[in-house]
């Protein structure tokens, strides 16, 4: 599996990704298949070029099976943290590890910044899965959003966790 950071040519496999995620998980995005599928390709596009955004994809040969992006924040006084979003791993690809891989590469990613010291994350409580996957990964919780998505009628919470980014 080669995990790469996504360019403006990756678009169409980002955006078909995305939007499975959404489907498949809408309690975990705040974003919804109904809000992204109406957004044309080149902001699709413009998604992955933006300079605040890096976001990397695990490939199978042409297959995009995972991603995972991290967002960098431009204020000055905010400038040492980055969070990390959009984690989604397709079903097929599944309790293998990659999504470990991707958390991993997401972790390196952000240590080449020199001024980054902190990466946090929210996960959707009742993920069993991901926040293990995130705890294995050194995050610890530090907080609770209460209902913090809203998918029909149901209200879902979201956990905040964090790490430091010192080489381990």
């Amino acid at each position: 599996m080669l995990i790469r950071t996504l360019g403006a040519g990756d678009a169409e496999g980002y955006r078909a990704l995305m939007l499975e995620a959404y489907g498949a998980y809408p309690q975990a995005f705040t974003s919804s298949v109904a809000e992204r599928a109406l957004m044309p390709l080149s902001w699709w596009q413009k998604r992955l070029d933006n300079p605040l955004d890096s976001l990397l994809g695990a490939f199978d040969g042409d297959v995009l099976a995972g991603i995972v992006g991290l967002a960098y924040e431009p204020r000055e006084k905010a400038r040492h943290k980055v969070t990390l979003f959009g984690m989604y791993v397709n079903d097929a690809y599944q309790r293998n590890g990659l999504g470990r891989q991707l958390v991993e590469a997401a972790l390196a990613e952000a240590r080449k910044h020199p001024r980054l010291q902190v990466i946090q994350l929210t996960v959707t409580a009742g993920n069993d899965a991901a926040f293990a996957l995130y705890q294995r990964c050194g995050f610890i919780q530090y907080g609770l959003e209460p209902l913090a998505v809203r998918v029909g009628e149901d209200y879902f919470d979201k956990i905040h966790m964090w790490r430091e980014l010192k080489t381990d």
